[in-house]
């Protein structure tokens, strides 16, 4: 007779198997819940041109004052406030140091070219994470022949590097560089509160950090859209500037303000939920024949690669028979990425489909 447990995960597996689509593509596919919607409906708005609706500016204040940062600016999207910021801290000709890997480089359309006129010094560091040594080695001379390096660049978590988080030590060392070669010093943080939830550090500790943040809020906290740039208050008020040129001025957009405000307040703690999620799978994972390497899962991300070398578009489509999103970022790299959506149903039907391949 079946114990307790494994009944109840039959039942998942049924329910999943016949009712769902589990969707690992990204972090950026879920939906508002009711509470979050409710607080969209809720939402008092206004004229945010003219400064004056009260949900942006109270999702601003509030993400400013979590950081212990002096101001922040509500966009769209996490691309726009990484390009305004690039464009903020550099001026056409200028050189951005960051890793080969990061978000900036390889998903923004090139836009550090387009928007900012400048260009990029690639570093190949570890699962995307650049260390102290190498920025400083990629720091140009005061030479005429040699674009003016302006701008450091991290990404916490990082994205292509399965999730992979910074050691705070590297940050802060990173950081003094910076300061010691008059260096602008911005994070990427688009999924940084998964950072947070794993290394225990605070929003406060990378407010005192960074001259600017940015962090989304449509990808892990789960809100529909939105991102948030952070830094001092003549900064986001160049930024609010720039926003402009680039199309962003928003008008009656507290509605989707709400959403950022009622995800910092609930949606925070539950990341741990994902990461613990994440690590079920890529125990599955790690003892499949399929599969040359798994990434070091950190946080909600898992990138594995299969020993085929053209495989993962094959494989994603047989976990696509089994109403499996997934995502082939390379030919023989898979991702999944875990989120407030899936659900320990999910995650237990996943594992008994991986289970069979």
């Amino acid at each position: 007779m079946p114990s307790t447990v494994s009944g109840i995960k039959s039942m998942r597996y049924i329910a999943v198997n016949f009712c769902m689509t589990v969707d690992f593509r990204s972090d950026t596919v879920t939906k508002p819940s009711a509470a979050m919607l409710e607080a969209m409906m809720q939402a008092p708005v206004g004229d945010d041109v003219f400064g004056e609706d009260t949900s942006i500016n109270t999702l601003e204040t509030k993400a400013a004052a979590l950081f212990g940062m002096e101001a922040a600016l509500f966009c769209p999207s996490g691309t726009m406030t990484n390009q305004i910021a690039i464009k903020c801290h550099t001026q056409p000709g200028d050189e951005v140091i960051c890793d080969y890997d990061a978000h900036i480089y390889q998903y923004e359309g090139g836009g550090i070219a387009f928007n900012s006129g400048a260009s990029v010094k690639l570093l190949s560091g570890d699962r995307g994470r650049i260390n102290t040594e190498q920025v400083k080695a990629a720091i140009n001379p005061d030479d005429v022949h040699r674009a003016n390096t302006s701008l450091v660049c991290l990404e916490n978590t990082s994205n292509r590097g399965g999730g992979s988080c910074y050691d705070w030590q590297t940050i802060e060392s990173i950081a003094a560089l910076s300061k010691a070669h008059n260096l602008a010093f911005h994070l990427d943080g688009a999924r940084l509160y998964n950072a947070l939830v794993a290394t225990g550090q605070t929003t406060l500790q990378y407010g005192q950090t960074f001259d600017s943040i940015s962090i989304c809020l449509s990808k892990s906290l789960g809100c529909p859209v939105g991102s948030l740039l952070l830094g001092k208050t003549a900064f986001i008020k160049k930024a609010r500037r720039i926003r402009k040129v680039f199309g962003g001025g928003m008008r009656q957009a507290g509605f989707i303000a709400a959403a950022g405000i009622y995800a910092l307040d609930n949606n925070v703690t539950r990341l741990q939920q994902d990461h613990d999620h994440a690590q079920q799978i890529a125990q599955v994972l790690v003892s499949k024949n399929f599969v040359a390497r798994l990434l070091p899962v950190e946080t909600n991300i898992i990138i594995f690669e299969l020993h085929e070398s053209d495989g993962a578009p094959a494989f994603v489509a047989k976990l696509n028979e089994k109403n499996i999103l997934a995502y082939a970022i390379a030919p023989n790299r898979v991702r999944l990425v875990l989120h407030l959506d899936i659900t320990p149903a999910m995650v237990d039907y996943t594992i008994e489909v991986l289970n069979k391949l």
